[in-house]
């Protein structure tokens, strides 16, 4: 966009601040504040006029882009065209702006909807989860079985030469875990403390290095310790831990039972509003604003530094950009179609959703009325809970015309996340 400024606004602005400046220079052979100003002109002008500019330029193409009724997308770049005392300003201002969504059919997208009971055996399932994550591991004089914890040496070969990450000394391992490549595991089950053993087995064809992908291998282990694994019993001290007072099994199934309902509500509702996000992504396709692209990158450089506790000792700028750029390119894309959704549609926050929300979070604390009252004295952390209400509008508003299938399955398979070929065949 070419942007044109009359000269004496422009020339104006620079004798203003030359004069402005004028009262604070001080040079040899003049006293302070009384320096010509034809000797400012002549030492700063040039200085001025060129930072006068940058704010002229700013202001007219605010000016001129809510004229023309344009949305640039990110900041825009400068080059002054024409830029001689007396004469008009001429800028050109380059810049994006977002894109004309023009949305699709919505009722062609596609949702299959968990539909689940918590049974009596899911709670009880549950309560053994938990005391297995409460578990403590004892040393027993017998040979190792499925679910106990072992210390190990253990030294790989391949072709008898020992490769790199192959070996360590003094490893708990808890049999049964998975932590290992298959074989692994298996082959320690029945030895001894003070035993030792060669067990052949075969790295995964998908191995992440290349070097050991599908390659035969020989592992020499030695097991230090046997340890079985105890559990704790579901008496009052047990009950206690997950805040139940009384000690009485039945409160205590019902508040297990409660959480399990909670995750079950929150993982079917992740699970279609993916599918419905999804099915947004496939069906809108439009040039991206490489600036929005590019503020999207940084946003989860920065969130990936600070989920992994860089802070500022870690440049983020130094993760490579082709990490997130797919996900980054989703998000933007998603972004403006919701947005051309809230437009259409004219939606706004529902207030009894709104605070629907903010009470389901309190009730997770202790002092559940301090949080609600926190969360609406506090505008930036409302506005992100009304963003995430308004997703799910625009979601139920998507669902009402979409084609959803429920399909029955039990408690474990509905809260299981979505398997990454689940999302490809999706997307």
């Amino acid at each position: 966009m070419t942007v044109g400024v009359p000269a004496d606004k422009v020339d104006q602005a620079v004798e203003n601040k030359l004069r402005e400046a004028q009262k604070n220079i001080r040079l040899d052979g003049f006293r302070p504040g009384k320096v010509p100003l034809r000797e400012v002109k002549r030492r700063f002008g040039a200085a001025v006029r060129n930072e006068v500019l940058a704010d002229v330029m700013r202001e007219s193409f605010l000016e001129a882009v809510e004229k023309e009724n344009l949305q640039p997308a990110g900041l825009p770049g400068f080059e002054a065209t024409r830029n001689e005392g007396g004469q008009d300003l001429e800028f050109v201002a380059t810049f994006e702006v977002f894109p004309e969504v023009e949305l699709a059919d919505l009722s062609t997208i596609e949702v299959e909807k968990p539909v689940a009971e918590i049974t009596d055996a899911d709670v009880d399932e549950m309560i053994e989860t938990l005391r297995t994550q409460r578990s403590d591991f004892a040393e027993v004089d017998r040979a190792a079985e499925q679910g106990d914890r072992v210390n190990i040496d253990y030294k790989g070969l391949k072709d008898g030469e020992a490769f790199e990450g192959g070996s360590a000394e003094g490893q708990n391992l808890e049999l049964g875990s998975g932590s290992m490549i298959p074989g692994f595991e298996d082959g320690i089950v029945g030895m001894k403390a003070g035993e030792e053993k060669d067990i052949d087995v075969t790295f995964p064809e998908e191995y992440h290095s290349e070097e050991l992908k599908g390659q035969a291998v020989v592992f020499q282990i030695k097991v230090n310790k046997v340890e079985a694994k105890t559990l704790p019993e579901v008496d009052a001290e047990f009950m206690k831990a997950f805040g139940v007072e009384d000690g009485e099994l039945d409160t205590f199934k019902a508040e297990v039972r409660n959480n399990m309902e909670r995750e079950l509500k929150n993982a079917v509702s992740g699970k279609v509003k993916e599918q419905t996000m999804d099915g947004l992504a496939k069906l809108h396709e439009f040039d991206l604003p490489a600036a929005l692209i590019k503020q999207e990158i940084d946003r989860m450089r920065q969130q990936m530094v600070q989920q992994f506790g860089g802070g500022q000792q870690f440049d983020a700028s130094m993760l490579p950009e082709e990490l997130f750029r797919d996900q980054a390119e989703r998000s933007v894309r998603l972004g403006l179609v919701v947005r051309a959704i809230l437009e259409k549609n004219d939606l706004k926050p529902d207030a009894d959703r709104v605070k629907a929300r903010v009470e389901d979070i309190a009730a997770q604390y202790e002092q559940p009325q301090e949080l609600i009252n926190w969360v609406y004295n506090n505008p930036q952390q409302l506005q992100q809970i009304e963003g995430a209400v308004l997703e799910d509008q625009v979601v139920d508003l998507v669902l009402d015309g979409a084609k959803v299938e429920e399909k029955s399955m039990s408690y474990q398979e509905a809260v299981k996340p979505r398997q990454p070929e689940q999302a490809d065949e999706t997307a």
